[in-house]
């Protein structure tokens, strides 16, 4: 593993209103790494991700990200072009709800290849190559390239949103709910697409789930919100299969006995 975390969460808290979503939030990830955060609806798991993506800037702490320049920056403090620029270039995004990531009156292949040309891809042949192998590594036929969203399945929008977020290659994945609202079967495909993508690309990521399933496949080490704190850390099958707290092991003993 490398010896420098890509990214440093320090005392990360923010509210709305007179209530704190996060408060006194804390981790590190380092390069190819997969952390999973998990905790029941409220527990601050999603408003912590829109932090670390810039979409809400915390009322205290600090996001240390470490970007491709080798220079420390903390996206907390960042003017609002720089943060932006840089999200763009090195950190991609997935939501639940695969329709929020894509656009859904153009192709296929323009939705992969829109963010090459936001990064200064101009060559259409070269694009549109690259959105080929995107498709075929997300398991879209590539003869589908120039049909619209819209005539997908979720699952194929879910991988078509996955190609999107990669193809500009970031060095941190942020997944929100990512098998969400998907039948089993097609989970487990996801599941085992995103598990080889990770692997394969050294990628760091943070996986947002309520699905402790989800986690014990792909998730390196664990965190455990509630009520907008991290109660447990560690590595996953430890935290899995002997939870110290007691919310965790609410948590794990309701999944056993479903």
């Amino acid at each position: 593993m490398n010896d420098l975390p890509l990214l440093e969460v320090q005392g990360l808290a923010h509210r709305y209103g007179d209530r704190f979503a996060c408060r006194d939030v804390a981790f590190s990830l380092w390069p190819g790494e997969v952390l999973g955060i998990v905790g029941e609806s409220g527990s601050g798991k999603s408003t912590l991700l829109n932090a670390l993506y810039g979409r809400l800037r915390p009322a205290a702490g600090n996001v240390l990200f470490r970007s491709a320049d080798g220079q420390t920056r903390d996206l907390a403090a960042l003017p609002e072009a720089d943060l932006r620029r840089l999200v763009r270039s090195e950190i991609g995004f997935v939501h639940q709800n695969p329709r929020d990531g894509l656009r859904l009156a153009v192709s296929a292949g323009a939705n992969i290849g829109e963010p090459l040309m936001n990064g200064g891809a101009r060559h259409y042949g070269n694009i549109r190559h690259a959105a080929a192998q995107w498709l075929d590594r997300v398991e879209i036929d590539t003869a589908r390239m120039d049909e619209l969203p819209k005539h997908f399945s979720g699952g194929m929008q879910q991988r078509l949103q996955i190609a999107r977020a990669l193809v500009t290659e970031p060095r941190l994945v942020l997944m929100d709910e990512p098998t969400g609202g998907l039948d089993v079967s097609v989970q487990a495909r996801l599941l085992d697409l995103l598990r080889r993508l990770t692997h394969n690309l050294g990628l760091a990521a943070v996986i947002v789930t309520h699905d402790l399933g989800v986690v014990r496949l792909l998730a390196h080490r664990l965190i455990v919100m509630q009520n907008g704190r991290v109660v447990e850390s560690g590595v996953t099958d430890q935290v899995l299969d002997d939870p110290q707290h007691p919310y965790t092991q609410l948590l794990v003993s309701s999944v056993l006995a479903a």
